[in-house]
């Protein structure tokens, strides 16, 4: 009888748990609908404090500590929320690392960490990381949008470093790949298709085929990217930027 009790008992915390998670998650999918990622990112760190594991509330706290840290003009506080984003993208490849997403975010942070590591060494270490777990990701899956456009943006960063930086990163780091303004548009037009409303993506092929010079793909390029939704609380500003690239094409 002692054990039937128990059992029922955690079956109805189970089901809770569950009913609490799925309303965080409604909460912070309509924070987010709102451009409210502050909102957003508490609720999914709410949620990971019942169920640490919960992948999605993993991915989603490591974007959203991305994107905030982004904006953040303190360079220590822009570290912290960077941190609290490796956190969480590593606790995402603890609970999954045959999945493409976890290798994703790891790729995904590893690019924010470079604008923050004042070591030399560390922060060539990250760029390399960049496109190997990039790299990880496509292997498993070819399709995954948004690691193409890491592929793609890491290609551009590369290109448009300074000589001093790109020679840091091949002497360390011997075997990477030279970068390629074809790769990085090859990449970035995987992501276009399979990622066809990621603003970010659009604008930065504009810049790929305007430093390529080929205008009229540019043209073509943020004459879509201009008509493009709006989906995250950054999308308003790439768009502004794409405005401004076609009138100055004009």
């Amino acid at each position: 009888m002692k054990k039937i009790i128990v059992i029922a008992f955690a079956l109805i915390s189970i089901n809770c748990f569950s009913q609490e998670t799925e309303a965080l998650l409604k909460e912070a999918k309509n924070f987010e609908l709102k451009f409210n990622e502050t909102d957003a990112l508490a609720k999914y760190k709410q949620i990971l404090v019942s169920e640490p594991t919960h992948y999605k509330a993993l991915q989603k706290a490591t974007e959203l500590s991305c994107n905030i840290g982004a904006r953040i003009a303190e360079k220590k506080d822009k570290r912290l929320m960077y941190e609290s984003a490796l956190s969480f993208a590593n606790r995402a490849f603890q609970v999954d690392s045959n999945n493409a997403n976890s290798f994703y975010l790891l790729s995904l942070v590893s690019g924010k960490m470079t604008e923050v590591e004042e070591e030399n060494k560390k922060k060539v270490a990250y760029v390399k990381d960049i496109k190997v777990y990039a790299d990880k990701a496509l292997a498993i899956n070819p399709s995954h949008g948004l690691a193409n456009f890491i592929e793609g943006k890491w290609h551009y960063e590369m290109l448009t470093l300074g000589w001093a930086k790109k020679a840091a990163v091949k002497v360390l780091y011997g075997g990477l790949p030279d970068p390629s303004m074809e790769k990085c548009i090859e990449y970035l037009e995987k992501c276009r298709k399979f990622e066809p409303y990621f603003v970010l993506n659009y604008l930065t092929l504009a810049k790929a085929y305007k430093e390529d010079d080929k205008a009229v793909k540019e043209i073509e390029i943020l004459n879509s990217l201009v008509k493009l939704p709006k989906r995250i609380f950054d999308d308003a500003a790439y768009i502004e930027e794409g405005k401004k690239m076609l009138e100055a094409e004009k």
